[in-house]
């Protein structure tokens, strides 16, 4: 069992590496601002200038809610440019210049996250709290001094800043847990401090997890399940401390997760009493998506709907009727005790006018002196009367909800900070860093952990440099010591993401500057990768883990080591149980990566093993050659070995992005095929590793098929699915360097997102070189693939 210098060793180095991450996040965005002229921030859609307050509102919580627009004295249109911000990012207002340069010392976050920070030019530091085309809200603290309020120009500007608030939540989480379960540590009676449960003791590797408890006589509501997807609701349901559920791509986990909620909160012979579940996600696009499949279920026979209850930015929240109706805002608006805090919210609006000059009779001009002063005491009340009165709001909508829904950085949140549950489940566990998964975990008894380690893991921007320098390919790019200034809006956009990816499912249009900063790319010691390619297909590779090994707690080499993967490694594949029959993918398609990625363990569902293009209702080719060709081939290899369709580096230096024109001209005549056979440009996905190769074919096909067919990049697409997808690898040199195409899981995901169709164009030449896993798709490739040779058409 962990000894307390294995638990300070592990808690330490979690410290240490999101200290890395932070001040990495910082010192990107920081230079990023500090080097940038307005104009060029605004390219970069890290900047809205030019705007106007349309409104001052007050908020949950109290804010401040400060609208902003383009006033049609400086715009000729009302809409946005476009840009990065979205909702719970740090932004700064400030006055609008056409300076050359923002001050590298305001780039810095505040000291705490959100506070209203007055500078030299009276601006105020905020979250986004919500985004259209034409308005963007920020939400500020109120000040806490008297007669000090918000003086901002009449015109302004917004800029986005490093987000702070999910380390800080983090670090929190990481604090508890060494007070928790170090004995000697100097943590004195706390009331708030979490117990030290046995969940906790099997998770930190103190306590092997207890024997399992037999589930067998079990009625499940959804008779559709599979026997994987039941075996797997039977090992969570009896497990006492944690479960683990491998969902592969297209097997159904979320599906698995709905019943099992259902199964969790209905009395039933395996569960005596309801229980009170925290469902979390790694993305706010992961919570909506459980959430939307429990409000489709039908009522059950008692005639009692589940109480759910969705936690979190009202604006984060897909704009759904539905889903919107549950969120805590909502419901916390339409309960009894909401009109007497409206009356107490009334009153400080309009006090708040009055200070800005715009009550009644006021002529532009707000009280001076004296009477302002008084003014703001006034305001000041009626804000803590407020909060406490909204506070007792919330506490009695989320007392009702057998459900409460949040991504695991909202679980954090105040309003849910007085709350206990039996269970806390995690969708996309293996795209979350462990420590924010600490958030939610003190708040129950029992872990059901849900995703698929051989996907994408979180988004890390401060990379081991040693690591980086030693991977093969991209040296230039990854051996230099500078922090990387991101070249393109869509990499800022990265760029300001807190590693726990919260927002990796909601932000689908980009991934990762580049996408070379996440990702393992050692496939080296993979037994499923040093085989002869042909070998490799004739048989099933064995699982390396072994069960049975006393469990030992290690300090991660990096923030990509999730909980899920941290449990699998220290008690084996025991711990988890693995969804087998895939319903996405025709056979060929899912062939290979069930091989290599899954231990030949996925097997088709009959309704899509042979499905084909051919078979949509809205296709119809000219010929029966262009049939089979084109409707009736669910692999398609276009080979530009030998073509000489060299890829090439956009931008300045080693920062650039890499595109290849020759290539994006291969995919453009592809995608005209498809679409000329009836193929609907809703059901076709372009997408690459790189965001340079991304605006080549967006210029290219964009003006052709419109903004219905999806372009982008690979960390865009996981979780989704297409009837057709066309994959751009780009990569193709005289020196074979293969750069971040090295990690499997990603060309794992790029692969596994068509259901009835895969087009993959790349140099055969290049790729193979880049590791034993490209080598053998390659293999593969020639082998199962309709090959077809680039340079030939």
């Amino acid at each position: 069992m962990a000894t307390e210098d294995q638990l300070k060793a592990f808690i330490a180095r979690q410290h240490e590496l999101l200290n890395k991450e932070r001040e990495a996040e910082i010192e990107r965005t920081s230079l990023l601002l500090s080097n940038c002229p307005p104009k060029l921030l605004e390219q970069k859609g890290l900047c809205l200038a030019g705007l106007g307050i349309s409104s001052v509102g007050i908020g949950l919580g109290g804010k401040t809610l400060v609208e902003l627009e383009r006033p049609t004295a400086y715009h000729t249109s009302p809409l946005f440019p476009p840009h990065t911000f979205r909702p719970g990012d740090l932004a700064r207002i400030e006055e609008h210049s056409s300076g050359a340069s923002v001050q590298k010392k305001s780039a810095k976050p505040p000291k705490k996250s959100g506070v209203a920070e007055k500078t030299k030019n009276d601006a105020v530091e905020g979250v986004v709290y919500k985004v259209t085309d034409t308005r963007i809200v920020i939400a500020v603290d109120p000040p806490d001094t008297s007669g000090e309020d918000l003086n901002l120009p009449d015109r302004c500007r917004v800029v986005k800043l490093a987000n702070s608030v999910t380390y800080d939540r983090m670090d929190k989480a990481l604090d508890q847990l060494e007070k928790v379960v170090l004995p000697n540590s100097d943590a004195k009676e706390d009331k708030f401090l979490p117990k030290q449960t046995p969940l906790v003791r099997v998770l930190m590797g103190m306590a092997p997890p207890s024997e399992r408890v037999l589930v067998q006589d079990i009625s499940f509501f959804d008779q559709s399940l599979n026997p994987s997807q039941q075996e797997a609701i039977r090992f969570a349901l009896g497990s006492p401390e944690v479960a683990c559920i491998h969902g592969p791509p297209g097997t159904g986990k979320t599906h698995t997760l709905i019943e099992l909620i259902r199964q969790l909160t209905t009395v039933t012979p395996s569960n005596p009493k309801p229980l009170r579940l925290l469902v979390c996600g790694a993305s706010n696009l992961s919570v909506d998506n459980i959430l939307e499949r429990l409000l489709a279920l039908p009522a059950p026979a008692s005639g009692t709907k589940l109480r759910v209850t969705r936690v979190g930015h009202p604006a984060r929240v897909m704009a759904h009727d539905d889903v919107i109706e549950t969120t805590l805002e909502v419901q916390a608006s339409r309960s009894d005790q909401a009109a007497l805090a409206k009356d107490v919210k009334n009153e400080l609006e309009a006090a708040l006018e009055t200070l800005s000059g715009k009550g009644k009779g006021a002529k532009g001009k707000g009280p001076r002196g004296l009477e302002r002063k008084k003014m703001w005491e006034e305001v000041r009340a009626l804000r803590k009367e407020y909060r406490r009165r909204e506070g007792g709001v919330v506490e009695g909508v989320l007392k009702e909800s057998q459900v409460v829904l949040a991504t695991c950085h909202s679980s954090g949140g105040r309003q849910v900070r007085s709350q206990n549950f039996d269970v806390v489940i995690i969708d996309e566990a293996t795209q979350a860093v462990e420590a924010v998964c600490w958030i939610p975990i003190f708040k129950a008894q029992k872990l059901i952990l849900a995703g698929d380690p051989m996907q994408l893991p979180p988004t890390i921007i401060s990379m081991n440099k040693d690591k980086k320098g030693k991977a093969v390919g991209d040296t230039k790019a990854t051996s230099s010591k500078k922090p990387q200034v991101v070249k393109s809006a869509a990499a800022a956009k990265s760029a300001e993401k807190p590693p726990a990816a919260a927002d990796k499912g909601e932000d689908n249009d980009v991934g990762s500057a580049d996408e070379e900063q996440s990702g393992s790319s050692d496939d080296e010691g993979d037994p499923a990768l040093t085989a002869d390619p042909e070998e490799l297909l004739k048989s099933t590779p064995k699982d390396p883990r072994k069960a049975g090994s006393k469990p030992v707690l290690r300090p991660p080499h990096s923030l990509e080591t999730t909980l899920f993967e941290r449990l699998e490694k220290m008690y084996g594949p025991g711990i988890k149980r693995m969804l087998t029959v895939q319903y996405r993918m025709h056979a060929q398609i899912a062939a290979f990566p069930s091989k290599v990625m899954y231990h030949s363990k996925l097997t088709n569902h009959p309704s899509v093993e042979a499905h084909l293009l051919r078979d949509l209702p809205n296709t119809k080719a000219d010929s029966e050659d262009d049939e089979k060709e084109i409707l009736g081939t669910p692999v398609v290899f276009y080979d530009t070995a030998g073509c000489e369709y060299f890829e090439r580096l956009e931008g300045d230096g080693d920062e650039g992005s890499r595109c290849n024109e020759n290539e994006a001209y291969v995919v453009k005549g592809w995608v005209d095929q498809l679409i000329g056979a009836g193929v609907l440009p809703t059901q076709i996905a372009v997408i690459t590793p790189y965001q340079a190769q991304v605006t080549l074919l967006t210029s290219l096909l964009r003006p052709v098929h419109g903004p219905e067919l999806e372009i982008g990049t690979v960390d865009g697409m996981q979780g989704r699915e297409k009837e057709a997808v066309v994959i751009s690898l780009v990569r193709s040199n005289e020196k074979r360097e293969v750069g971040f195409l090295k990690d499997k899981r990603r060309l794992n995901v790029a692969m596994t997102r068509a259901r009835r169709h895969l087009c993959v164009v790349g140099d055969s030449s290049t790729v193979q070189h880049g590791s034993p896993f490209l080598k053998n798709w390659m293999a593969w490739l020639e082998a199962n693939a309709d090959v077809r040779y680039a340079g030939l058409d």
